[in-house]
């Protein structure tokens, strides 16, 4: 059986360092904002970047495009690897067509590799759950095609509740009206969102006040996840770690697991989600 990698983009939105502990390689999409153009995961601190959007700088985001793609994909191809890239949902990005064009021209070019892209329909820490499985079953000992197998008939099972505290960000990238935008910020509106089936992002419901929302988010994970072994819950915030540390407590104490990794949302998902966002990733009923 020949030795194959799983990899990924930088919208995974895991810790580098655990990424680099599991010799999972990334490719990171681009960004610019306040007129420089940074790389995802290399670029501004979390901070650093938080600041700036809350300063009125706008961060607009560009994905991968093929050539990029083959670029990362080829070293190991020519190693004699087998790849199985776990993809950025294509509901939100163009990324995940440009890494199976480029697996396919690989294909061509080198016909005994397998080079196999799946679309996650996921975002951020969804994408790093689904990573999480994934390299647990290589670890196992799965084949390539076992775990892609997995991953296929999963993904829609990678449950995204997310809420975020700023609705202009959601205005400007066209998920909820200007007026929506003005009147939920006077009347501490806050929406809660989740991943539909198709990749897409999609303003389910709206609690009054942040508390309630946080809360919200935790009780649609301890549903979801009625039945499922959970071995670990992912937490992402957009510089807000007090936030996410209450949602963190909220989990212990309503799902009895102590296992949870929190980290700050990268800056690209961070570009459309705006400072103050907080987001549950767990795996559970279909979206």
């Amino acid at each position: 059986m020949r030795e194959f990698i799983i990899t990924v983009n930088s919208t995974v939105d895991l810790p580098k360092e655990w990424l680099e502990e599991r010799h999972v390689p990334v490719l990171p999409l681009k960004y610019t904002i306040a007129g420089e153009t940074y790389t995802d995961m290399s670029g501004l601190t979390a901070k650093e970047f938080f600041q700036k959007l809350r300063e009125g700088h706008m961060s607009v985001t560009s994905q991968i495009n093929p050539e990029e793609a083959r670029e990362m994909l080829e070293p190991f191809v020519k190693e004699g690897k087998d790849v199985l890239h776990l993809g950025f949902s294509s509901g939100l990005s163009g990324t995940c067509n440009s890494m199976r064009i480029a697996a396919e021209e690989l294909a061509e070019d080198y016909p005994e590799a397998k080079i196999i892209v799946i679309d996650t329909l996921c975002a951020c820490l969804g994408e790093g759950l689904l990573l999480y499985y994934a390299l647990k079953l290589k670890e196992e000992g799965k084949t390539i095609d076992e775990i892609a197998k997995w991953a296929e008939e999963n993904k829609l099972h990678v449950c995204h509740n997310v809420t975020v505290d700023d609705l202009n960000h959601l205005q400007r990238g066209g998920r909820i009206s200007k007026a929506a935008a003005v009147l939920g910020t006077l009347v501490q509106v806050k929406p809660i969102i989740h991943m539909d089936n198709n990749g897409k992002l999609q303003v389910i419901a709206k609690e009054r006040g942040r508390k309630k929302s946080l809360n919200k988010i935790v009780d649609m994970a301890v549903e979801q996840s009625k039945g499922w072994e959970n071995e670990i819950i992912m937490i992402t915030h957009g510089d807000c770690l007090k936030d996410a540390e209450y949602v963190a407590g909220r989990v212990r104490e309503k799902m009895g697991i102590e296992n949870i990794l929190i980290n700050n949302i990268g800056t690209v998902i961070g570009s459309h989600t705006g400072p103050g966002v907080v987001a549950v990733f767990c795996m559970g009923n279909e979206r």
